[in-house]
């Protein structure tokens, strides 16, 4: 579990945490939690657990199962179909007005966190991997600052997550090419049409894969 920012207050760190387990995968798709089990997961208590669970419920990443217990939400084909259209909406777009904010430092730090992704591929590494892949798109998405669009985004990561992981598992890091290389030849270039088209593409290659689990 990624660790959390010691400068957050608390019920935000915990937030945070839990958050993180069900973005990378560490909460399965229609894997039942309760309070008292995320409390002991991450060593917190009740108040600060039972209002993250709150925030995430009303985000779509966990659903409501009665008895004080949530479950990370099953995908299905309509779902996956709902929350790609929404990021071909969104995310193409950040990525666009980011190419037009971006400083040369900021590049540098998108080819950092890009070369970890590389070397969690290299090392079948799965769970760095989407860590890794989180942290590329919303660096270059906090440059756009759109704050109502990044939490719109946000919420559709962690709906696809937990799936993602599955997926991801399934396949192998392998079989998992990106399109942050391009991206960032745009980026350096400053151009944003083609920084949306190569998020957009990497977009694209994430959605056949899950498709394809779907249907296997």
């Amino acid at each position: 579990m990624t660790a959390s920012d010691p400068k957050l207050p608390e019920h935000e760190a915990i937030y945070k945490k839990i958050r993180n387990m069900i973005l990378f995968g560490e909460v399965r798709p229609g894997q039942g939690v309760t309070i008292l089990g995320l409390k002991d997961a991450v060593g917190a208590g009740v108040t600060p657990v039972r209002e993250a669970i709150r925030r995430l419920t009303a985000e779509g990443a966990l659903e409501a199962l009665g008895n004080r217990r949530v479950c990370v939400p099953e995908i299905s084909a309509q779902r996956v179909d709902e929350i790609y259209f929404a990021r071909f909406a969104i995310e193409p777009k950040m990525a666009e007005i980011a190419a037009g904010k971006i400083t040369d430092e900021e590049v540098a730090h998108l080819d950092m966190l890009d070369a970890r992704i590389d070397d969690a591929i290299d090392r079948g590494d799965v769970e760095a991997y989407l860590e890794g892949n989180f942290r590329f798109h919303f660096a270059l998405y906090d440059i756009a600052q759109t704050p109502i669009l990044r939490k719109i985004a946000t919420s559709l990561w962690l709906q696809f997550g937990p799936s993602h992981r599955v997926v991801s598992g399934r396949y192998g890091t392998s079989n998992l090419p990106d399109k942050h290389s391009e991206a960032l030849e745009a980026l350096r270039q400053r151009d944003p049409e083609a920084t949306a088209v190569a998020i957009r593409e990497d977009i694209e290659q994430g959605l056949q894969l899950m498709t394809q689990a779907l249907n296997a």
